[in-house]
């Protein structure tokens, strides 16, 4: 597995990391079973970063992650997601210390503001979010679908601890990011965190060539997590349910495409 600096904490998180939306709900309880199975598969094929959020099942995401990392802890990076209804200062309190119960765990690695809100001055969150970090609760601060001038915002309204990540979607079949937050995160060494890499299942088969696929025996969404995971700065949370489409994950950027081929998918 390949690993990533976040931000400029100097901590490692896998490249191909694990998106849960979705997870947590289920038909059956084989369908329960396959996902904790799929999540400890990727944990032992060496995927660290598991992304996750309050609002995802109601919290039952989180609480299905908990307890597919019992006795694996230390080998997971677990982020998390405050609401963006749940932004004022004591309500970010209170939604952290019920990720916590959820995930079964002392402290939360990344901890991020799901949405902005405009009705809840940044400030004010990353007030709460700062206090989090100095209590031990959460360790790194993070946002998720920020404009460069909300994360901006953002970074200026901490004191002792800064913004490490944005988590936005990004995607072959989504690149509105290309124009001014990729790069603004490559100036400010933040890591980009792109969820619906896959483009949610719609992958655009014919935009990854045959002879790339057959030359670094990759499937389509392969070449999509490859891609997209081609700056350093980027790091991917497709989701997998299953054990199958985890271990195909954790295949993708076992090889890299040359800088050409690379530029050949970006048209």
């Amino acid at each position: 597995m390949e690993y990533r600096i976040l931000g400029s904490t100097g901590e490692k998180i896998s490249t191909i990391g694990m998106g849960t939306w979705r997870i947590g709900t289920y038909a059956s309880q084989n369908e329960r079973a396959e996902q904790l199975n799929a999540i400890r598969k990727g944990i032992e094929l060496g995927i660290n970063l598991i992304d996750t959020a309050e609002i995802y099942g109601n919290g039952r995401s989180e609480e299905l992650v908990g307890e597919a990392i019992k006795g694996m802890r230390d080998s997971a990076f677990i982020a998390t997601k405050v609401a963006s209804g749940h932004l004022r200062h004591d309500d970010v309190i209170a939604a952290c210390e019920s990720s916590l119960r959820h995930l079964g765990i002392r402290q939360i690695d990344l901890y991020q503001v799901h949405w902005p809100n405009p009705s809840v001055p940044i400030a004010e969150t990353m007030g709460a979010m700062e206090e989090l970090a100095r209590s031990g609760r959460i360790r790194h601060i993070g946002v998720s679908n920020f404009s460069v001038r909300q994360t901006s915002e953002a970074k200026e309204a901490l004191g002792d601890f800064d913004i490490v990540s944005n988590q936005v979607e990004y995607s072959l079949a989504e690149r509105r990011v290309e124009e001014d937050i990729l790069p603004y995160c490559k100036k400010q060494h933040l890591t980009l965190i792109a969820y619906s890499p896959l483009a949610r299942g719609a992958i655009p088969q014919a935009a990854v060539p045959e002879n790339i696929l057959e030359k670094y025996k990759m499937t389509p969404a392969q070449a999509m997590l490859n891609w997209v995971t081609r700056e350093p700065e980027v790091v991917a949370i497709p989701k997998a349910g299953t054990v199958a489409h985890m271990e195909e994950n954790a295949k993708a950027v076992s090889l890299r495409m040359t800088r050409e081929e690379y530029d050949s998918l970006s048209h």
